[in-house]
């Protein structure tokens, strides 16, 4: 046997915890320090060789804690993207707040799982008041609502297509088919096949100027599916697209949905963070009609990953997966009071990602969550002012929320390749990760989710995307 067990949790936990926090944060500082920037320069070899510098990762004899967490640590960091840099503007990923980050330390060390009321009696009962406030917030009924912490968007809409199926019955002769815009997730159609249905089953809906879905397609697709003896299963409205942050008319989708008897599911992965700002929360009017929608706090809400929510309108709607076993959940123990979680999820072990959520929720308040999305829709907005300036940049559209796309247009050459090509060269130089993306050419993309970012950060990154745009210019 080792002769160093040391064990976080109990009351001798802390003292084991304490030093090799202490090196953590070191290794953190250090390794920030030397990256200098958003990311590793030197491309994919830098990082491998700075991954494989700290040696075998299972030696016959381990080198102990602190020395395994220092050098892992220092390397992880070093070879990282940093989404607190303002120069990270790539992805939906945010930088998270401290706070977050200290709670997931006291959450791992008590190690919960929310499957049975024993292995996390606070968990459990934190998890469904924070539930409660969320589905106040997005417009539900606390009192009947319900939901679960899920791993992101794609596991919630992945539940909520197998409750919508579980409702919809056995299809028609023609089938079970699906409706969301061409500009949904990809995720909706990896569920359909997940589920058996087949990713066929999803009829993709034409979207408007504005990249929004279009009500009036939508009822035609839904009526003719009907007419050809199918089974809508499901329409997915999508409340902030991943490129443009686009949201759909939820009011119109319901509607649609209403008259054919339809579920409705929000993807509002990324806009539902719009629900803390007064500004912004009136564009997901609409969404208390749907029968579930989706949240990812780990984009606009500051988490570490993973923090997304499911909601459902009732509680009822999540029977499909409720279950029954006697090593975790009996009927007696239930009607006691030691009610399980194991019935609001598709994953059994499940670690209690609620609390960072609530430790942020009780930190910030809705005004100071409010605050930070508002930020960064000012910011959004300030780029694309800027980008509407330089003659070597142009927009796509105004943003909706925290996401700017724009490309630079070279006076010669392939512009496509010259986009691809810069944003290539500023990863490999460190300077800046600059998201990608097609419509119908290739182009960049800001998505702005540091609240702690300034407009002249804004402005030098976009000085380096056309500068890097001017070198990968063909010189003939």
């Amino acid at each position: 046997m080792p002769t160093d067990v040391s064990l976080a949790g109990s009351t001798r936990g802390p003292e084991s915890l304490r030093p090799l926090l202490e090196t953590a944060l070191d290794a953190l500082g250090k390794g920030a320090v030397e990256r200098d920037g958003p990311l590793p320069a030197g491309g994919p070899r830098a990082v491998e060789e700075l991954i494989g510098a700290t040696g075998e990762l299972l030696p016959e004899e381990g080198a102990g804690g602190g020395v395994a967490l220092g050098a892992l640590g220092h390397a992880l960091t070093a070879g990282a993207a940093d989404p607190a840099d303002p120069r990270c503007a790539a992805h939906l990923h945010a930088p998270p707040l401290a706070a977050a980050v200290a709670a997931e330390v006291v959450a791992a060390t008590v190690n919960s799982s929310l499957d049975s009321w024993d292995q996390g009696p606070s968990g459990t009962v934190l998890e469904d008041r924070v539930l409660r406030e969320l589905a106040e917030l997005a417009g539900y009924r606390p009192d009947v609502a319900a939901g679960q912490v899920t791993s992101g968007g794609t596991e919630s809409n992945l539940t909520a297509l197998l409750l919508a199926r579980e409702q919809a019955g056995n299809p028609g002769p023609g089938g079970a088919t699906l409706f969301c815009s061409t500009e949904a997730h990809f995720s909706v159609q990896r569920a359909a096949g997940i589920l058996g249905l087949g990713e066929d089953a999803v009829i993709p809906v034409p979207v408007d100027d504005r990249h929004r879905m279009d009500a009036a397609a939508l009822r035609d697709r839904v009526t003719a599916s009907l007419a050809r003896g199918e089974t809508p299963v499901a329409i997915v409205a999508t409340a902030g697209t991943t490129d443009l942050g686009a949201i759909d008319p939820l009011d119109d989708v319901a509607d649609v949905a209403a008259e054919t008897g339809t579920w409705l599911h929000v993807d509002a992965a990324y806009g539902g963070g719009a629900l803390f700002s007064r500004r912004l929360a009136p564009l997901l009017r609409g969404l208390p009609r749907a029968d579930s929608a989706g949240l990812d706090l780990h984009k606009l809400g500051w988490q570490p990953v993973a923090a997304g929510v499911l909601l459902t309108r009732t509680a009822e709607l999540f029977e499909p997966v409720e279950r029954r076993v006697a090593y975790l959940n009996t009927d007696d123990d239930e009607r006691a009071g030691y009610r399980s979680l194991l019935g609001r999820s598709l994953r059994t072990t499940r670690r209690p990602d609620v609390f960072k959520i609530a430790v942020t929720l009780k930190a910030y308040g809705r005004a100071g969550l409010g605050r930070m999305v508002d930020r960064c829709h000012d910011l959004a907005g300030h780029a694309a002012r800027q980008v509407r300036e330089r003659p070597e940049l142009e927009l796509m559209q105004h943003p909706v929320l925290s996401t700017v796309v724009f490309r630079f247009t070279p006076d010669r050459g392939d512009a496509d390749e010259v986009n691809a090509a810069l944003r290539r060269a500023l990863l490999h130089d460190g300077k800046a990760v600059v998201g990608r993306t097609e419509f119908g050419a290739v182009y960049l993309k800001l998505t702005l989710l540091n609240p702690n970012a300034d407009e002249r950060d804004i402005d030098l990154l976009l000085d380096d995307v056309v500068a890097a745009g001017k070198r990968e210019t063909p010189t003939r």
